[in-house]
């Protein structure tokens, strides 16, 4: 693969990939242990997983929310549920603002049929933007523990859009860094600038380390830990939607 452009490269982005999964791996080693626990507490107590994510954290929550080889207690949180679930106007979704609406927070929990039991897990790369800090609040204020995936470096650089002033991280159980830096980005462009994020590949490492280590500690008590198959796999609907009975009416259809 070629390198001409001062290190803007598939080479160069790869290496830096695999310096900031290491990286991340090492570091937040405790962190997934502990949001496993977290979470395998909240599964015993009949609780779910509610995931959550704005802009590309979204894809954070698809990680581990409705997809195969996940836990099926698992829902995702979008701002779909306030058209859908809440009756709101479809123009809301159209506005590019969206995440930064702090009076969206309440409204989607409202939204979501929550149990008492339920975990939070919210990802965001700044971790600043209003509707991920007031549902964080919300959540809390409910008694739900909450779980961070944020970017530490990014987030600690920038100020709030939370009208309290507080971030993501500063209302969390555990907070795990995705190990991206300032911007995301890790390629410096010539003239300034920088291109190619990370945060995606590394908040996807997290969320797959610690459903292993859910599915660890599920397998360890001696029960059989619920999976999602694949729906494109022979068997894979009728083993989810046997399972997903259990939940009924919690899990929403396509995570």
């Amino acid at each position: 693969m070629n390198d001409m452009n001062g290190g803007v490269s598939a080479t160069a982005y790869l290496e830096r990939v695999r310096e900031t999964i290491d990286r991340v791996a090492a570091a937040e080693s405790a962190n997934v242990a502990r949001a496993a626990d977290i979470i395998t507490d909240a599964l015993g107590r009949d609780g779910i997983v509610q995931a959550f994510g704005t802009g590309h954290s979204q894809a954070t929550a698809m990680e581990i929310a409705g997809r195969a080889g996940g836990l099926i207690p698992t829902n995702r949180i979008s701002f779909r549920d306030l058209v859908v679930e809440h009756g709101e106007p479809v123009s809301i979704l159209t506005d590019p603002l969206i995440e930064r609406d702090p009076d969206l927070a309440q409204r989607l929990y409202d939204a979501v049929p929550v149990h008492p039991a339920d975990v939070f897990v919210i990802a965001s790369n700044s971790g600043i933007n209003g509707s991920v800090v007031g549902l964080a609040e919300v959540a809390k204020k409910h008694d739900h523990p909450v779980i961070a995936i944020v970017s530490r470096q990014h987030s600690a650089q920038v100020e709030s859009r939370h009208p309290s002033g507080r971030k993501l991280a500063d209302l969390a159980d555990v907070v795990l860094d995705n190990g991206g830096p300032f911007g995301d980005a890790v390629l410096p462009l010539p003239g300034g600038g920088a291109a190619c994020a990370v945060s995606s590949i590394t908040a996807a490492l997290l969320a797959q380390m610690i459903t292993a280590e859910v599915l660890n500690r599920i397998i360890a008590s001696g029960q059989k830990p619920p999976v999602y198959l694949s729906a494109n796999v022979p068997g894979g609907d009728a083993h989810n939607d046997d399972l997903l009975q259990r939940y009924a009416g919690r899990i929403r259809p396509g995570g």
